[in-house]
């Protein structure tokens, strides 16, 4: 199964270091892929989930391409990422489901079961995820086995 961090956090929500580089720095280094959000505003890319906090480069994004879940927050930040290639982004409201660039199906929390997809918050709902492929949640690690 994968696993996921949403905005780095792995034990907890904690708001204030939500999408701050470091935080998920420390995700990735504790074996999670990481969900984050992403804004292009003028040209630069920024992680943050209301707004746009923390600017980071390209490189910062290809030295973790194969463990990010980039959600893009604005159109800007889709259609860079759409340009570049070779990442796996996606863009979602409160879509039941949304398909990310590498085709896995990103479910809304409160939508299980859906077969193969990533059960998001699934503790919200206490969904079932046996069926998913993986999970994104602020409490990651009660799903490390």
């Amino acid at each position: 199964m994968i696993l996921i961090s949403h905005r780095g956090n792995t034990n907890g929500k904690f708001e204030s270091y939500e999408n701050e580089p470091t935080y998920i720095d420390r995700a990735i280094s504790d074996g999670f892929d990481v969900e984050l959000d992403v804004w292009m505003i003028e040209g630069v890319l920024f992680l943050g989930h209301d707004k746009p906090q923390y600017g980071v480069t390209q490189h910062w994004f290809s030295e973790r391409y194969d463990k990010l879940w980039i959600h893009c927050k604005n159109v800007e930040a889709m259609e860079w990422f759409n340009i570049i290639g070779g990442f796996n982004y996606f863009w979602h409201e409160e879509d039941t489901v949304t398909l990310t660039s590498f085709s896995h199906i990103w479910a809304y929390p409160g939508k299980q079961p859906i077969n193969n997809s990533i059960a998001v918050m699934p503790e919200i709902y206490s969904e079932e995820v046996s069926h998913c492929k993986g999970v994104c949640s602020d409490y990651v690690k009660n799903y490390k086995k």
